[in-house]
């Protein structure tokens, strides 16, 4: 297994014609905004996309992406254990744009919020309202203590359950006239 390595967006900037952008957040997520000539490929189907991934890996170096570099992160060691060698971009695609760096949205693309976002707002909905109907019913407070523990048990697994069922919403799916997942595969492989 390879250590991946972290690349700030200067770092990236400097050597981005050298690579092959993968961008591991939701298609909404990528819709709102991505690193120019970027690929998706959500970190949910990165196993699936393995094969595709060597080959373009074996042509160009991989730079994984995501929103703060968290995801890319773990993308990248999920690659590693697979042999492939893939880059994280330091701070995503958020740090991207901060340092003045293009960024692509499709015409008519709404914006999504970052998938951490989006699981903060359910979470702590789900606490106050667990709470708030914990004033009238005790046994509501089990609410917020069951989101608590599926935060605890997130932090100490690095996954989250709450982001893989909001990944499912339909702001987080990828608009109509995005390249379809299996033609992305196709593009990284030939």
């Amino acid at each position: 297994m390879t250590t991946p390595t972290a690349l700030t967006p200067a770092q990236a900037t400097a050597r981005f014609g050298e690579f092959t952008v993968i961008d591991v957040r939701t298609p909404g997520e990528y819709a709102s905004g991505h690193l120019p000539g970027a690929h998706n490929i959500p970190l949910d189907r990165l196993d699936e996309a393995a094969d595709a991934l060597k080959k373009a890996a074996q042509s160009t170096p991989l730079l994984i992406v995501c929103a703060s570099g968290a995801r890319s992160a773990k993308g990248c060691a999920q690659l590693a254990a697979q042999g492939i060698d893939a880059a994280t971009l330091e701070g995503g695609t958020t740090a991207w744009a901060a340092a003045g760096h293009a960024v692509e949205r499709p015409a008519g693309a709404r914006a999504t919020w970052p998938m951490d976002r989006q699981v903060r707002l359910a979470a702590g909905s789900l606490v106050l309202a667990g709470f708030v109907a914990g004033l009238a019913w005790t046994p509501a407070h089990w609410l917020s203590g069951a989101i608590g523990a599926g935060l605890v048990f997130s932090g100490v697994t690095n996954t989250c359950g709450m982001a893989a069922a909001l990944a499912k919403l339909p702001h987080n799916r990828p608009p109509r006239n995005a390249v379809s997942f299996q033609e992305t595969l196709l593009r990284l492989a030939a």
